[in-house]
């Protein structure tokens, strides 16, 4: 089924999906059945807990839901074997901005609620308890875990061999995406924990955390940027739709990735920074004016 869109430019048509209709893949339905077992968990636990999940984090989730069919299901996957700046896209879509927005989605407690209780009693809550799932827990959400995981994934996958594999193959294409996603939600573990009863580690070693995950983006983008050669040389061969050179591509997919990961992972990082700064400020008045003062 193709959808023609009228007074569009072909290239924004292509861009945005419109150029043809992606809504049969699988990743869609896939991911269209997330947003529904997590709805349908979010209304009931809002009617034995009220404001514990507000709207706006289930609006996040959503946003974070919807981010991943952009990069998965929409047509604008079809160009990451023709852009470089596209496949970047894509990387950001599924490891820098959409586990944020998942993780604030608390999306714990909505999905424990989607299913029934006899198997959340009989198998989650065992496998929950038991001793070996709280040392794998304990070891994948320590923030030096988290961060050395989702390090290696990114260099890993940007190693020319490694990407070029994904280009030509099919599964291991799928697994690069699964690898992206899975860092990206480990990474953001320690900052925004996917359940609200648990208050995020506002400490600076958080803020420090943020900063050196910053590290490797830009060398990596530094690279692509100002190399002065095509790394990809699949990208060479590909048929090409967009007045744009292979090396000129592959310079805007490095500014993308410097840009985006910076503004992503800056702003958290201020928000930290503040917390803490206003912390020991509140701490010191309360030691001041221990009692509040009526004139």
């Amino acid at each position: 089924m193709t959808i023609r869109p009228a007074g569009l430019p072909k290239t924004i048509a292509i861009l945005f999906g419109l150029g043809s209709c992606s809504l049969q893949r699988p990743a869609t339905v896939a991911l269209a059945l997330v947003a529904v077992l997590y709805l349908c968990g979010w209304f009931r636990f809002r009617r034995v807990s009220t404001g514990v999940i507000p709207l706006w984090r289930a609006a996040a989730f959503l946003c974070g839901i919807f981010l991943l069919w952009i990069g998965l299901g929409s047509s604008l996957a079809e160009l990451d074997e023709e852009l470089l700046s596209v496949h970047m896209v894509q990387h950001l879509l599924l490891m820098t901005l959409a586990p944020p927005l998942i993780l604030l989605g608390a999306p714990a407690m909505p999905f424990r609620h989607a299913f029934s209780q006899s198997f959340i009693a009989g198998v989650v809550d065992p496998f929950h308890r038991s001793l070996a799932a709280r040392r794998l827990g304990g070891v994948i959400t320590a923030p030096l875990f988290c961060w050395l995981m989702a390090t290696a994934v990114l260099i890993g996958w940007h190693f020319p061999e490694a990407l070029e594999l994904g280009l030509k193959s099919h599964s291991w294409h799928e697994v690069e995406h699964s690898s992206f996603l899975a860092a990206g939600l480990l990474f953001w573990l320690p900052v925004i924990p996917p359940w609200p009863s648990i208050a995020p580690r506002a400490r600076w070693s958080l803020v420090l955390y943020l900063f050196l995950a910053t590290l490797p983006c830009d060398a990596l983008s530094a690279f692509l940027t100002f190399c002065g050669r095509v790394v990809y040389t699949s990208y060479l061969n590909m048929p090409r739709r967009f007045s744009i050179s292979p090396l000129q591509d592959q310079e805007f997919a490095g500014a993308l990735m410097w840009i985006c990961v910076t503004f992503a992972y800056l702003v958290p990082a201020v928000f930290l920074t503040a917390s803490l700064l206003s912390t020991p400020r509140a701490e010191s008045g309360a030691c001041i004016h221990p009692r509040p003062w009526h004139g």
